[in-house]
């Protein structure tokens, strides 16, 4: 049957599509509520940029919604990543493990602090980082040295360890909340993805010491671009917030900045748009639950390939659908993903393992055999809410 797998697996995405169109983008934004009103407010009032009503309402929509105790919009999922970083005092010359299976940003943010990624392997379950290959990677390669957590290869302090939620799928958090306290490593979340997602019940994003969020133009929300930073400490998000505001003490004239801050800052207009996106997300999430389901059940029982489905203590918000290409099919990839694309239907690979990029090719690295085999059979497949209409 691999022969004419390509052409099966495009028929059976297509099944579960609304018909009438030529092009199924992976995940396009949908505007549906107030986005119009609100942008529109912003632009006859002149409240476009740095100030305006709407960057606080959409923090305190953000931090409800995740069960945060403070929210700060700023500019993009990667700036907020690499604010997390510096505020859990990752330092030049300091390691950071993360997964080689992400999007590039999650190793850039670490790179921003002259800091070295430490590429670790994930799992068949999560996609995400796997504790048990963590835990026995830490057991080889590390030394506690007071509180701290050190590289007996490299010398080099082992500060944190941000874990990725993959499409949107969260990690198995609970042993890796306990392996980073036995290890005295920093855990933060890279929730790019995972907006609306819980482990066990409680949002991804509150237990991590910082943790960032995405709202770029394909994600569950888009405020253009932008991203935020949540925590569940309130002097670090005080902090985070004068940091990304370019660390200016409040004055009516004065430029008075005390210490080195960033120009991260959300602009209003951007928040706005947020705010509407907030107004909906609900619906948008329960959108995206049944494009899943109907994915599902066209790929349950499917010879060469599977659905992948959320872990069991996952409630997933399945910001990317994806297949599976059965491992003697991992060769078909690139047939299946021509055949789609022809089609009119986006389809796109993982991200190649970050420890193949040149810029990160001589850091550190557990074995990645998992993150390789999932790397040669996955496929995302187009998870648009307006695909449930």
């Amino acid at each position: 049957m691999k022969d004419d797998l390509a052409s099966r697996i495009t028929d059976a995405i297509i099944n579960v599509l609304p018909k009438g169109k030529s092009f199924y983008p992976l995940h396009e934004p949908t505007f549906a509520g107030n986005e119009i009103k609100y942008t529109s407010d912003c632009i006859e009032t002149g409240w476009v940029s740095s100030a305006g009503k709407y960057v606080e309402i959409f923090e305190e929509k953000l931090a409800e919604f995740t069960g945060t105790k403070r929210a700060i919009a700023v500019s993009n999922g990667t700036a907020a990543l690499h604010v997390c970083l510096l505020l859990a005092n990752v330092s030049p010359g300091d390691e950071v493990l993360c997964p080689a299976l992400t999007f590039v940003a999650t190793a850039n943010a670490i790179a921003y602090c002259f800091a070295t990624p430490n590429f670790v392997d994930s799992g068949y379950t999560t996609l995400g980082v796997d504790p048990l290959k963590l835990k026995e990677y830490l057991g080889r390669i590390s030394i506690i040295k007071g509180d701290e957590c050190f590289n007996k290869n490299t010398g080099k302090r082992i500060k944190a360890l941000v874990v990725m939620h993959t499409f949107g799928h969260s990690v198995d958090l609970g042993p890796i909340i306990e392996i980073c306290k036995a290890y005295k490593i920093t855990l933060i979340e890279d929730a790019a993805e995972s907006l609306g997602t819980k482990y066990k019940g409680v949002h991804t994003g509150n237990s991590g010491l910082l943790s960032s969020l995405s709202f770029n133009g394909n994600k569950t929300i888009t405020t253009g671009g932008g991203g935020a930073i949540i925590t569940n400490d309130e002097a670090l998000g005080k902090l985070a917030k004068h940091i990304t505001t370019t660390a200016k003490l409040a004055h009516k004239w004065e430029f008075y900045h005390d210490m080195v801050g960033y120009n991260y800052r959300m602009p209003n207009l951007n928040a706005a748009l947020g705010v509407a996106q907030m107004e909906i997300l609900p619906s948008l999430l329960a959108k995206k639950k049944t494009v899943a389901k109907r994915y599902q059940q066209a790929f349950s029982g499917f010879e060469g390939a599977e659905f992948f489905a959320q872990p069991e203590f996952s409630d997933s918000n399945y910001w990317l659908n994806l297949i599976l290409l059965s491992k003697g099919n991992s060769g078909e990839r690139d047939n299946i993903l021509e055949a789609t694309n022809a089609a009119g239907i986006m389809t796109r690979p993982a991200w190649l393992l970050m420890q193949k990029l040149p810029m990160y090719k001589d850091c550190p690295h557990d074995d990645l055999s998992v993150a390789e085999d999932l790397e040669a059979r996955l496929i995302n497949i187009p998870s648009s809410p307006n695909l449930a209409d």
